[in-house]
């Protein structure tokens, strides 16, 4: 039977969709408030709260571009809503800089560049990779200026000050990740750790995995633009708790293996593989709920292992990789044990981060039904 284009009412799918969010975020903004944030958690003017644009800055540094051909691959919305819609009422995202998708390049890229910066405290940075610190940072050059190249410190210390917000995307940007494994010979930090070095106070929100999943940026940068930073739950990573909230292990689907103490010998086998090295027990993501590849599947799905590339210290933390995790004790009958949730994001976000995550996803259309049976009943769980 042939899908019709058009609804009973006269409206189009896309047109009908996008009714569906703006109603929900109506829900959301009662909710959560209909203010905008500064830094320290206070309220700026009805003014500044009513700008329609949001100005990012993406950032790559040292990175693979594996963050960025994730986020590029987001499914509800895409990356042309995503780009070019209002991914929440009356908010849309404006790109000024991505080395990766730009057209521009050389000088007009960076004045395009420039000419963002000087808005001070009117954009947001998004960082793509760790950050070379050894020799001041000349291991990493972005750009040049009256023919000096301009590192990537340079940069992140520059734009990160003036920014309203710092998204650091993907491990390598949150904790430094495969760049700053052992031995490290460019001096590879985290955002945070640039900060913290140069004394900046803009927020940091960590945004980790390798790569990380679509949903976990798209949806911090819809709670943002819905509620301002007090929107965003942390943990004492500085991850979204509604992302990270949860250990892989208490929503796999092979935990009922592990209350029974059946592990794999080998990765064929259908059991936990707690034995075989899965770092599940000691990672926070909502994996298993959000699936990967359009909702299709994820690595314990593929009879792999999760290698825990979501928190500090990977890769050198999770080695070796098919060695199961230190300081865990297994009981086959008890749950694991609950750590105490943290509520700052590192030293320096806005105090008051706290509430209303869910209703500002759902707000931005993040949660609409990806068209499948399975989808729905995923989104239900979230």
């Amino acid at each position: 039977m042939e899908t019709p284009k058009e609804s009973p009412k006269g409206y189009s799918r896309r047109e009908f969709l996008k009714l569906s969010a703006t109603s929900a975020a109506a829900v959301g903004l009662v909710y959560i408030g209909l203010s905008k944030f500064n830094k320290d958690g206070s309220t700026v003017s009805a003014a500044a709260a009513s700008v329609a644009e949001i100005p990012i800055i993406w950032m790559q540094t040292g990175s693979c571009t594996g963050c960025s051909v994730s986020v590029l691959n987001s499914l509800s919305p895409n990356i042309r809503n995503i780009l070019l819609d209002e991914i929440v009422p009356g908010k849309h995202l404006s790109v000024r800089f991505h080395a990766t998708v730009m057209a521009a390049e050389g000088e007009k890229a960076m004045e395009e560049l420039k000419k963002t910066a000087q808005n001070k405290g009117g954009y947001v940075l998004v960082v793509d990779g760790a950050i070379s610190t050894k020799d001041n940072g000349i291991y990493c050059e972005i750009g040049e200026v009256n023919g000096e190249g301009v590192t990537g410190l340079e940069h992140v210390r520059n734009l990160g000050r003036d920014a309203m917000a710092v998204i650091a995307l993907g491990t390598c940007a949150a904790y430094g990740g495969i760049p700053a494994a052992e031995p490290n010979p460019t001096g590879c930090v985290s955002v945070s750790q640039v900060f913290a070095d140069a004394g900046i106070s803009t927020p940091v929100i960590n945004v980790p995995g390798c790569a990380p999943h679509p949903d976990w940026f798209v949806g911090t940068v819809a709670t943002i633009l819905l509620g301002g930073l007090s929107a965003v739950k942390v943990d004492s990573n500085g991850r979204p708790t509604d992302f990270y909230g949860k250990r892989i292990h208490e929503n796999c689907p092979r935990n009922g293996y592990f209350q029974l103490g059946q592990f794999s010998k080998k990765f064929s086998d259908p059991y936990c593989m707690y034995q075989l090295g899965c770092k599940g027990p000691v990672t926070y993501a909502d994996c298993p709920l959000r699936l990967w590849n359009s909702g299709n599947n994820w690595c314990v799905g593929a009879n792999s292992l999760c290698i825990g590339c979501v928190e500090p210290g990977f890769p050198d933390a999770m080695s070796p990789l098919r060695k199961k995790a230190e300081g865990w004790e297994v009981n086959p009958l008890s749950v694991p044990p609950v750590e105490k949730e943290g509520t700052g994001v590192n030293t320096a976000v806005a105090a008051g981060l706290g509430v209303a995550v869910g209703a500002a996803i759902v707000g931005a259309g993040v949660a609409i039904a990806k068209g499948s049976a399975k989808a729905d009943k995923k989104g239900k769980k979230e």
